[in-house]
């Protein structure tokens, strides 16, 4: 796993790309209580919300990591938001990307040099 300084964390299998939130990131937004999901084949640039988490302190969004398309999302957020603090960095997946160049991964975080960044 890859984690970033928005504290996402990516899942590489082949060329696609699992993106979620840390145990760290749902600790600090508390109970979540709505996801918004983007929508299957939207194309995205590095920076992009692609995702709005409203919990009980705040609104936050996640952003696109790396440059590609939205090839799943996990609807289960939808009916279950809360799943996001019971399993963030499990089951709390929010979306799949096919990406192009997975020598984009190599900038970010590896856990160990993510866990020095929280700390």
């Amino acid at each position: 796993m890859k984690f970033t300084e928005e504290h996402e964390w990516l899942r590489v299998d082949g060329d696609l790309v699992t993106v979620g939130i840390t145990d760290h990131a749902a600790e600090q937004l508390g109970d979540v209580v709505f996801v918004e999901l983007p929508e299957i084949e939207t194309k995205v640039a590095k920076g992009d919300e692609v995702c709005v988490i409203e919990s009980v302190k705040a609104a936050s969004d996640i952003l696109a990591p790396v440059e590609g398309e939205i090839v799943e999302i996990n609807a289960a957020l939808t009916d279950n938001p809360g799943l996001v603090n019971e399993d963030p960095q499990g089951d709390a997946w929010f979306f799949k990307m096919r990406i192009d160049d997975l020598s984009v991964l190599d900038a970010f975080m590896s856990e160990d040099e993510y866990k020095d960044f929280i700390a």
